[in-house]
């Protein structure tokens, strides 16, 4: 998986890109809570590459093939299968195709082919207003988060954290969806237990930090990306929130120095809750006295004495949650579980 090494360009595209006004004056727009359209099968849905390139044609062919497994038409984005360094098309291309897909009515929900790197070059160049006005889902994990973390900064829009289009489609990942967007259900997110013959189960396990129940708005995403809009307009107020969190290649202490980054923020401080999700190929990469991943959530969560545990299935794994970013939750760090409290698309 490519990393994120966005800050600087992030900055630059801050202060120079013509559309960055928009983004800077939070005052001509009221963010709320929007619940997007609900979809049903036989629509269209847009199939976007907002962060890296994909190299392989077969991707492509998969994500059509598997949207339209789910009952769906697929549009494809006029630039999804451009190519700039490692990007998939210019920022302009990559925004514009975000940006047609909120706007044309024949598409009802979004769906991000695959992350990578480079979502949050294009947040100066969304259209924040258009999004707003037509809301619909959006659908895609790790740097996705950029788009996640932005549209709910600038207009209060639900959008969800799950798989890619050319991810894993597991029975598992198609239940999932179904019951979130055919069946609108309230979902419970509990983590499923695979059959073994081990006395102890090792699978999917949780780990409690703190026991509790607490309630608020889910917001997170991808600890490098939430991490990197630090600071800028596209970071969301995470007064009273439950932040959930996973991550993938990230030595502990690249781990300590993004969690000291959420407590210096401010972000540590504000939420209710706390959940991690799985943090992929985080162990220790050698060296004297290296932290673990368990040494950096106690030093970090424990002092906050709130609700907290991880081991939840989200994040770069082959089965995963899917949740709405903004939605009412009510955790269980005790159970190891967290539910939608409230309906997540218009009636």
């Amino acid at each position: 998986m490519q990393k994120r090494t966005f800050l600087k360009s992030l900055g630059l595209l801050t202060a120079t890109l013509p559309l960055a006004s928009w983004a800077g004056n939070r005052s001509d727009f009221d963010p709320k809570i929007i619940l997007p359209k609900g979809i049903n099968k036989g629509e269209t849905v847009g199939l976007v590459s907002p962060s890296a390139a994909t190299a392989d044609r077969m991707q492509f062919i998969y994500a059509k093939e598997a949207l339209e497994a789910l009952g769906f038409q697929v549009k494809l984005g006029e630039n999804l299968t451009n190519r700039y360094g490692h990007l998939a098309g210019t920022d302009a291309q990559r925004a514009g195709d975000l940006n047609a897909m909120f706007s044309d009515p024949e598409v009802k929900a979004i769906v991000s082919i695959r992350g990578g790197s480079g979502a949050a070059r294009i947040l100066p160049l969304l259209d924040y207003q258009a999004i707003s006005k037509n809301p619909k889902p959006l659908l895609g994990y790790s740097d996705i988060t950029a788009l996640h973390c932005a549209i709910q900064a600038q207009t209060g829009l639900l959008t969800f954290h799950g798989p890619m289009g050319s991810g894993s489609w597991n029975s598992y990942n198609v239940s999932q969806f179904e019951r979130m967007f055919f069946e609108q259900e309230l979902i419970e997110y509990i983590n499923e237990q695979p059959e073994s013959d081990d006395l102890v189960i090792k699978t999917n396990r949780i780990q409690t930090l703190k026991g509790g129940k607490a309630q608020g708005k889910i917001l997170g995403g991808n600890l490098t990306v939430l991490t990197a809009l630090s600071g800028t307009p596209y970071y969301p107020d995470f007064k009273d929130a439950i932040l959930f969190l996973e991550d993938i290649g990230e030595d502990p202490y690249k781990v300590d120095r993004m969690m000291s980054t959420l407590k210096l923020n401010g972000t540590l401080d504000s939420i209710k809750g706390f959940i991690f999700g799985q943090c992929t190929d985080c162990t220790p990469g050698g060296g004297y006295g290296s932290l673990t991943f368990d040494q950096v959530m106690d030093d970090y969560i424990l002092p906050l004495n709130i609700p907290a545990y991880t081991g939840a299935m989200f994040g770069h794994i082959a089965k995963q949650f899917i949740i709405p970013v903004g939605a009412q939750v009510a955790m269980d760090a005790d159970a190891g579980t967290f539910k939608l409290l409230e309906r997540v698309f218009q009636p």
